[in-house]
């Protein structure tokens, strides 16, 4: 008997260091799921959102444009307020950003502060995605 199938789950990666969008979408193609969007920039983050609808959309915090993680998530969440968002950041305070900003009650937005390990990246988009 074959055990449950876990939901493949379509992901967008917006990540400015070229090796870890590698890591994150290899990882998560190995554990079954579809990376429909990758980028190292915000700059056609909604654009992206809009034509491919994820499930989930892997943000990092510090982005080489004018826009940053949160910016990003604002955005999207703005055209779609259900969207599930995971904020990557090496920075603690992002934690304490999201948490002061009421913008944010009741959205499905996570943060996971790097380094991170792979294991939890793909737990908590399931989380993210399931609640």
């Amino acid at each position: 008997m074959a055990k449950k199938e876990k939901k493949q789950l379509s992901i967008m990666i917006i990540e400015d260091e070229q090796d870890i969008l590698l890591l994150y979408k290899d990882y998560l193609l190995s554990r079954g799921h579809k990376v429909l969007a990758t980028s190292t920039t915000a700059n056609e983050i909604l654009s992206d959102y809009d034509r491919i609808k994820p499930d989930i959309a892997i943000i990092d915090y510090k982005l080489p444009s004018e826009k940053n993680g949160i910016d990003a998530a604002i955005q999207i969440l703005n055209k779609y307020p259900s969207a599930a968002i995971l904020i990557v950041t090496a920075y603690e305070t992002v934690k304490k950003e999201i948490a002061r900003n009421t913008f944010f009650r009741d959205k499905r937005v996570e943060i996971l502060i790097k380094p991170l390990r792979l294991a939890l990246l793909e737990s908590s988009i399931i989380n993210i995605v399931n609640k």
